[in-house]
């Protein structure tokens, strides 16, 4: 797998992006973009776990279910969340309007929306937006698109790989944005990740799925949910390698280099949620089931005293164990090894459940770095699971306090 430095999702062929301001963020930036396939893909996505779901989420779960799909709505600044029977109708508006310029079926468009929740879409701006952005769109502007999708987010997340499958050169890429209300349990947490793979809708559902669930899905922020999560992934075959449509080893290629973006782009969101000052990594180890490896992992990466320590490089380790204490899953608290490690070192904190004497300066070097990874060791199985976030800073409040303004 090559990782391609600088390229973007219209690096990919047949596919096609733009991002523009329509004018619903009042700063003149970006907030609004389309991504379309030059030819029909197929779709497969992820949503939200969150009961109250915003209305483009309500519109995609229909639109799905097309046999194909070729382009991709996304707007910021508004969320279209909480905004009854009229957001259905303005989600569905958008897909519609897409539609109509680039001459397709609805149901062939997806609608992604994030921003503030409950305040009415502004489709007087929305509808000529999007039909100028339809006009705009060619095989450059991807990173336009990928600026477009961004609220708090403080750089674009993106990222392109290439592959051979059956001697063909395949791409994968994405781009996604996420930087506060993390805590998806596939946060806002948006991503559309794109190929020209050949290979069917059960198998990229089958795929992504999964995928989801060690990316995503163990990404933790602040532990709020959003009503508006979503990724989307398309596949238009344009590479014409043969098609993908058992799970045989050309499958089992395209699904590593399909994990690898997600998880690239999901430590990126996770980099840089908001106020953060370090990425955290939980690597944790030899438990007795793949459930409790999750659990385990999830529980520290959420927690936010473990992250308040973090931002303070405080080496707090009577926080993790907590954390793995009420995290539901299971494991002896006796046979638990905890350490710190990144490039300053590794520093061993807890053997066999109980705290060991170590070196204050050597942890604070460790804590002070942009990177910290937390490894722990169960010593109760052979399953192992990551979780990435981030600390929890003054400046977290500070954001979110004045969001609406």
């Amino acid at each position: 797998m090559k990782i391609l430095e600088n390229m973007t999702v219209t690096d990919v062929s047949g596919f096609q992006a733009v991002g523009i301001h329509c004018g619903i963020k009042k700063n003149g930036k970006k907030d609004l973009c389309v991504l379309y396939s030059k030819v029909p893909a197929v779709a497969a996505a992820a949503f939200t776990t969150n009961i109250v779901k915003a209305a483009p989420v309500q519109v995609n779960m229909e639109h799905l279910k097309s046999d194909t799909t070729q382009a991709i709505v996304i707007n910021s600044g508004n969320a279209n969340a909480c905004t009854g029977s009229q957001g259905l109708q303005d989600a569905q508006e958008m897909a519609s309007t897409a539609a109509a310029a680039l001459g397709l079926s609805p149901q062939q468009v997806m609608v992604s929306s994030t921003g503030i929740i409950g305040v009415p879409m502004p489709m007087h701006v929305v509808v000529p937006g999007i039909q100028a952005a339809c006009e705009l769109l060619d095989n450059g502007n991807g990173q336009s698109a990928a600026e477009a999708i961004m609220t708090t987010d403080s750089f674009p997340k993106q990222i392109t790989v290439e592959i051979l499958l059956d001697n063909q050169p395949v791409r994968i890429s994405g781009f996604a944005k996420g930087s506060g209300m993390i805590h998806p349990n596939m946060a806002t947490m948006l991503s559309f990740v794109v190929t020209n793979a050949n290979i069917s809708k059960d198998l990229l559902s089958a795929a992504l799925k999964e995928s989801v669930g060690d990316s995503y899905n163990m990404i933790s922020v602040d532990g709020d949910t959003s009503t508006n999560d979503m990724v989307i992934a398309l596949a238009n075959g344009t590479a014409n390698n043969p098609l993908i449509d058992t799970a045989n080893d050309q499958y089992a290629l395209f699904k590593k280099a399909l994990d690898y973006v997600n998880i690239e782009l999901a430590k990126m969101i996770a980099k840089d949620g908001e106020g953060a000052t370090k990425l955290i990594e939980v690597s944790l180890h030899n438990a007795c089931t793949q459930k409790d490896a999750k659990l385990c992992a999830k529980s520290v990466i959420s927690s936010n005293l473990v992250k308040s320590a973090f931002f303070g490089a405080d080496a707090n380790w009577g926080r993790i164990m907590c954390a793995l204490g009420y995290s539901g899953g299971t494991f002896s608290p006796q046979a638990v090894d905890v350490f710190f490690k990144n490039e300053k070192g590794i520093l061993q904190l807890v053997q066999d459940g109980a705290g060991l004497p170590f070196d204050e300066d050597l942890a604070k070097k460790i804590l002070d770095e942009s990177y910290v990874n937390i490894v722990i060791d169960l010593k109760d199985g052979s399953y192992s699971a990551t979780a990435w976030g981030c600390d929890l800073s003054y400046d977290y409040v500070k954001i979110n306090g004045a969001y609406r303004s």
